[in-house]
């Protein structure tokens, strides 16, 4: 018989997801933060990558990208996505799904100035799923605004800038031995949430 204390609780879904993150922060060896990110074009077709959890509370879960990439297109044109954390560690996954909605500009200069400054002179010089004829190119570019701001204060570029996913649905995921798994899905009603257990 599975003990008790490895179900999933119920409650409020956003201090569970605060708990679990909290004990991925300790456990899983690189990037407790790091999550998979699915948005998809008007008409339907998907696109999926691995981006940074840099925020989350009660508004929402926000990453920062350039907004003139793949991924920033379809957000303009199908402002939804959906979320997912895999901790191996923990044998635990959590998805996420909801719209979206833009970061402040002062919220993504704080974020920005707060990066390393060659991740600042990266983010600049990119020209996001952009094609590059070579790796060189976008180097020379780098280097040509370090020339310009040798200190690394390179400004955010305009179309830099973050999301946050406003949760609608949230499910948990906890492994149990023979694919016997618990899965446990809360959804927006209201302010509140209604939650009910899925079949694995």
């Amino acid at each position: 018989m599975e003990a008790d204390r490895d179900a999933i609780p119920h409650g409020d879904p956003l201090a569970l997801f605060d708990a679990w993150f909290a004990e991925a922060t300790l456990s899983e060896p690189n990037d407790p933060n790091a999550m998979a990110v699915a948005t998809a074009t008007p008409d339907g077709a998907p696109s999926v990558r691995m981006l940074l959890l840099k925020e989350h509370g009660p508004d929402g879960f926000v990453f920062y990208t350039n907004g003139e990439s793949r991924k920033g297109g379809e957000i303009g044109a199908n402002p939804r996505a959906a979320l997912l954390f895999h901790w191996k560690s923990l044998h635990r996954q959590v998805r996420i799904e909801g719209p979206l909605e833009e970061v402040s500009p002062e919220m993504a200069d704080a974020y920005f100035a707060s990066r390393h400054p060659d991740s600042r002179l990266g983010s600049a010089a990119s020209d996001q799923s952009r094609p590059l004829d070579a790796r060189k190119t976008y180097l020379d570019r780098v280097e040509a605004l370090r020339a310009q701001h040798p200190d690394g204060d390179v400004p955010r570029p305009p179309h830099w800038t973050g999301f946050r996913v406003v949760p609608e649905r949230i499910e948990f995921w906890l492994s149990r031995p023979h694919r016997l798994h618990e899965r446990r899905l809360f959804t927006r009603q209201g302010e509140g949430w209604s939650e009910g257990l899925l079949y694995p």
